[in-house]
């Protein structure tokens, strides 16, 4: 299939280096889309671990329910090793919610 690009108003056909340029662009997207989810999750995962950082001071007692939700944050990414096992992985839900 023919691969078109348009430079000031004009179409034209790529040529077959340009559409061998497109190829390995797209693979090289394609080959890091499991860095990229995972990165997500941990950034997510990450923002909920400070939120509750603070319970985790020497002078704040925190539940057995925190800890409980925390290491679940924590062991969140573990076995995690396709983009789609990570885009169904669900977050822990907060004690009281």
């Amino acid at each position: 299939m023919a691969r078109y690009k348009t430079i000031n108003g004009i179409t034209t056909e790529c040529t077959a280096a340009e559409v061998a340029e497109l190829d390995a662009m797209k693979a090289a997207w394609d080959s890091k889309a499991f860095d990229r989810a995972i990165a997500g999750l941990r950034f997510k995962r990450n923002q909920l671990l400070v939120e509750t950082d603070w319970m985790a001071n020497s002078d704040v007692t925190m539940s057995d329910d925190w800890k409980t939700y925390r290491q679940a944050l924590r062991d969140l990414p573990s076995g995690l090793d396709t983009v789609a096992k990570v885009n169904e992985k669900e977050f822990p839900t907060k004690p009281g919610a």
